[in-house]
């Protein structure tokens, strides 16, 4: 166990991405709750800027409904359906408008099948599969002998699939975003004033994929390393 938690790999890779993870998180949270003070002059509510921005680029079919929780906002393509959180549903700040407008963005990817969002999907059952197995063949692989190593590089193949659905979850973030801010300021749902509020608070939720794909990414060279180093 200590090749997974004590040994010097752990602070030189993971360390960083947890100060990292710890900024992006404190940094969304603060944007969100600024903005969330702020109302837009128009007084649309959360749910009503993502039924426009859907009208806006010709998306029908699309359910919006209310879900408990704090920033559990999302779009489920099973039921074609976006759930926007308390603090977004019927609120009308400028933050409410930015991540309702976000949401709408995805239903407008799965609509037009925008690729990269299609992959991501398509990438789902393996990555389910590989973040399930992956750990307990690197732990087990890490407890045998080193010549059982080839378990550690199961593992670390499974993990792999993990890693890549992170990366690849990056541009329908990032797609989904820029969607939303082009339609906000094409459409006036918010005035000059307010529309760079809107975009601070979705790019500040941007970092936090950031944070993950770049941990993501750190652990996975780690595991290589240190299998790298059993085989010697």
């Amino acid at each position: 166990m200590g090749y997974m938690y004590y040994d010097w790999t752990w602070f030189v890779f993971m360390v960083p991405c947890l100060l990292l993870s710890m900024y992006c998180s404190v940094k969304v949270q603060t944007t969100f709750n600024k903005y969330s003070g702020i109302s837009n002059s128009r007084m649309m509510t959360g749910a009503q800027a993502a039924a426009e921005l859907l009208r806006a680029n010709g998306v029908t079919g699309v359910t919006i409904e209310h879900v408990s929780g704090n920033l559990t906002d999302h779009f489920d393509p099973r039921s074609n359906t976006i759930r926007l959180s308390d603090a977004v549903y019927a609120s009308t700040s400028v933050a409410a408008v930015g991540v309702a407008c976000h949401e709408a963005g995805h239903a407008c990817q799965h609509a037009e099948g925008y690729f990269p969002n299609k992959l991501r999907s398509a990438i789902v059952p393996v990555a389910n599969i590989g973040s399930k197995l992956s750990w307990f063949l690197i732990i087990i692989g890490l407890l045998l002998p080193t010549q059982f190593n080839f378990v550690v590089t199961i593992g670390i193949i499974f993990y792999s699939a993990s890693v890549l659905f992170t990366l690849v979850t990056l541009p329908v973030e990032f797609n989904a975003s820029s969607r939303a801010l082009k339609t906000i300021k094409a459409n006036r749902f918010l005035s000059e004033q307010e529309y760079p509020g809107a975009k601070s608070t979705l790019q500040a939720a941007a970092m936090t994929y950031v944070a993950a794909a770049t941990a993501a990414i750190m652990q996975l060279l780690r595991l290589i390393l240190i299998s790298s180093n059993r085989n010697r």
